[in-house]
């Protein structure tokens, strides 16, 4: 199943510059490992040492911030939009 994942400026290295790139898989699980696949070491950047999304990057399926989801688990259907947003402290 093909989506298009979002692309923050910070990880823009890793895709050659791109905003957005093509992503493929049935969970949020199969996409982000097909794009550290397809762009190694972005993986890093989004997952912890554990396998969970870091502390301070929210992603989202859709509409849907998948912490308030199923997680890694969150199905991703064709032509959904993932976007990957790292936090924003300040104060």
């Amino acid at each position: 199943m093909s989506v298009s994942v979002r692309i923050p400026t910070i990880l823009r290295t890793y895709t050659g510059g791109s905003a957005e790139v093509s992503g493929e898989g049935a969970t949020l699980r199969e996409v982000l490992a097909k794009l550290d696949s397809d762009y190694p070491g972005i993986g890093a950047r989004i997952l912890d040492e554990s396998g969970k999304i870091r502390r301070f990057v929210n992603v989202y399926v859709g509409e849907e911030d998948v912490r308030f989801a199923q997680g890694l688990d969150t199905p991703a259907p064709e032509g959904t939009q993932i976007s990957i947003i790292p936090a924003v402290a300040g104060g």
